[in-house]
């Protein structure tokens, strides 16, 4: 049997049904068969943007959490490659609690895109290739500063003398000092920039009043140009150590734990002074198995002001912190949510574009705690919790810093901006952690004011009664600011 001959026409229409079946199919193969994801061409871009300034030889220490491994080399990132997919999938990496509709607003977010997270699991469940080392792009080249993330310091502090925590310590509170002599700076110096380093793996966390402190997974302070600390010359700092860890046989480990500091060239021009408000309770009992305790403090702004960022601070039953805002015109806003708290990774959230507030702004600060059975982390979920320095005790701290025209803030500690808190004194000399401030328990200034704050007469000044003496002060105060505009006002028609 003869081929059929077949026209001109029949064959160019034949012709170009096989070319598009050919190229379907080529199409078909790619969708199938698509290029490999390799570490060279695709992964290291994101490990770098994303990734190395802590996973790096000598990376970051964000308040003494520090990566375990570098994720510079295809041979350093490989043996990670299950590991990794897995952090980023459940987004435990990067360490970023912020809930997802703040995402953009604050400068130092760590956040992946799901086209990122997918990229990097796909590359680990098709056997993490190398691909070829032509793709990689050039390595980062990272400041060469001992590993501060400032840059090269212009000051390091230590307190004087290393300290030895023993090895049967499991939660400790100790205090050091550090003079700032004339050799170091002769004259007050406004501060760019602060980084505390733990010296030690069991320091939990470090607060030094007047240049801040860290916690875990801290980051350093980086001030906007034109935006200070104020460092003053000559005088004592005051180092609160707490030191945290599993007591036992060579746990112990010598600490000397240091401040880095960046100053401003004295020519510089400086326009703000960065003040910090705390929205803190201290009268509070989470109940044993109370997994939804829900705690509120509020602060009002006492002038038009910016917001520059939020820290919530609360121990191992923190499970949520949000700060809102009330203006005065009576709108609301939420300005951070963190739904999912982690003390492990207590993160300071710092604006890209500081927030503005009017005068007479309330913040609020709501935060939630968890000492049901169901919280892993809870050391004893048949507990009554109180405030307490020690970890297994609680806290309920909503840290702000903000700047005004009028250099004017009013710090932490004030019973709502009006003084000394009596419930901050009965938590703080709570050595029994009854609940209560026995007489021998009060500092010596107080003493003398404990018999009129012991209004039951059983011997001891509980949060009531501290919360009495609050409102007391409170009505004194503003008696005294009432007396003295009628002062200034009889002076002023004289």
């Amino acid at each position: 049997m003869t081929r059929p001959q077949l026209s001109p026409v029949t064959r160019l229409l034949a012709l170009g049904a096989l070319a598009s079946l050919a190229l379907a199919g080529a199409a078909s193969a790619a969708a199938v068969d698509p290029e490999p994801i390799t570490f060279y061409a695709d992964v290291a871009p994101v490990l770098q943007q994303e990734c190395q300034v802590c996973h790096r030889p000598n990376g970051a220490n964000l308040g003494g959490m520090v990566a375990p491994m570098a994720l510079t080399t295809y041979e350093e990132t490989r043996p990670w490659a299950r590991s990794i997919a897995r952090q980023v999938a459940s987004r435990a990496m990067p360490p970023w609690d912020a809930a997802p509709q703040h995402n953009g607003v604050f400068s130092n977010e760590r956040t992946l895109t799901q086209e990122q997270i997918d990229l990097l699991v796909n590359w680990a469940e098709s056997g993490a290739p190398a691909g070829n080392p032509a793709d990689a792009p050039e390595p980062v080249e990272w400041p060469s500063s001992d590993g501060w993330l400032i840059g090269e310091p212009d000051l390091v502090l230590q307190f004087d003398e290393p300290y030895f925590v023993e090895d049967d310590v499991e939660d400790l509170y100790i205090y050091f000092q550090t003079t700032v002599t004339e050799e170091m700076i002769p004259e007050d110096r406004y501060v760019k920039a602060i980084e505390f380093r733990p010296g030690s793996p069991a320091v939990h966390h470090i607060i030094v009043p007047g240049l801040g402190g860290i916690a875990p997974g801290n980051d350093p302070v980086i001030h906007e140009d034109g935006m200070a600390d104020v460092l003053k010359a000559g005088r004592n700092l005051r180092w609160q150590m707490h030191y945290h860890k599993e007591p036992g046989p060579g746990t112990g480990s010598w600490d000397q734990s240091s401040v880095a500091l960046k100053f401003y060239d004295k020519d510089e021009e400086v326009k703000y002074e960065v003040f910090n408000a705390d929205l803190g309770k201290y009268d509070f009992v989470v109940p044993p198995g109370d997994s939804d305790y829900t705690i509120q403090t509020e602060w009002t702004f006492p002038s038009d002001s910016e917001i520059v960022g939020y820290l919530p601070h609360m121990h191992l039953r923190g499970k949520a912190a949000k700060y809102e805002a009330h203006y005065p015109d009576g709108s609301h806003e939420v300005l951070l949510d963190v739904p999912n708290y982690d003390f492990n990774w207590q993160t300071t959230y710092k604006y890209k574009d500081r927030k503005k507030v009017p005068a007479g702004t309330r913040v609020v600060l709501t935060t939630v705690f968890d000492n049901s059975e169901d919280n892993p982390a809870n050391p004893d979920p048949t507990a009554a919790v109180r405030w307490g320095e020690p970890t297994t005790d609680e806290m309920s701290f909503g840290f702000l810093s903000y700047i005004n025209e009028e250099n004017e803030g009013r710090g932490a500690f004030q019973g709502g901006g009006q003084g000394i808190d009596v419930t901050a004194i009965v938590a703080l000399s709570d050595d029994s952690r009854d609940g209560k401030m026995q007489l021998e328990e009060a500092p010596g200034g107080i003493k003398q004011y404990f018999e009129m704050m012991d209004q039951n007469k059983d011997g001891a000044v509980d949060m009531e009664e501290a919360k009495a003496a609050n409102a007391f002060l409170q009505q004194m105060a503003e008696q005294r600011e009432k007396a003295e505009a009628a002062a200034a006002g009889a002076a002023g028609g004289e």
